[in-house]
């Protein structure tokens, strides 16, 4: 039995949910998500609750029953909050710009590494910290994997792109011999 999947969502005011043709979609005020449901569960709509079941008593059934509720609590969640992620840049001459819709990136590469920004998400840059806004979880959080992966920190100085509040275990270097 899923813990999550039992739980019923409820829909916060101005949010609507509606399914069709096999496809689930969330209107807020912060955008609107759409996604296509599995075939291993019945998502029910129901005034202010959403429900999901599973469609039959197979493993990979109750294995999605957890998954989809927590897509849909994700969905309702971000077209009324946005999810954020922040990106610290930490190095001497590392620097981040946004032009139009591609964050430029300088991080100690022979030339600038470009990333061009999704549709539907929100980038903000001050100085060397990055903010990425965005309502779907999924989106906001690759994103941000694929920003990181451009120069992940590495461990003696800690030079590199990091999450906020992401601990970088550090590394003595070499003794000098004396």
């Amino acid at each position: 039995m899923s813990r999550i999947g039992k739980q019923p969502i409820t829909i916060p005011a101005g949010t609507e949910v509606a399914i069709s043709d096999g496809v689930l979609s969330v209107k807020g005020r912060g955008g609107e998500l759409r996604r296509r449901l599995h075939s291993d569960v019945d998502v029910t709509v129901e005034g202010d609750t959403v429900t999901v079941t599973p469609s039959n008593e197979t493993r990979s059934a109750h294995a999605m029953w957890g998954t989809f509720a927590s897509h849909i609590r994700n969905m309702v969640e971000g077209v009324n909050n946005p999810f954020e992620k922040r990106l610290l840049v930490e190095g001497v001459g590392f620097k981040v710009n946004l032009n139009g819709d591609t964050l430029v990136l300088d991080v100690g590469f022979s030339h600038s590494v470009e990333v061009r920004v999704p549709e539907g998400l929100e980038v903000t840059v001050d100085k060397n910290e990055i903010s990425i806004k965005g309502a779907d979880k999924e989106q906001v959080g690759q994103f941000a994997a694929d920003v990181r992966a451009t120069k992940k920190p590495e461990p003696y100085k800690g030079k590199g792109v990091r999450y906020e509040g992401e601990v970088i275990r550090r590394k003595e270097g070499k003794r000098a011999v004396a």
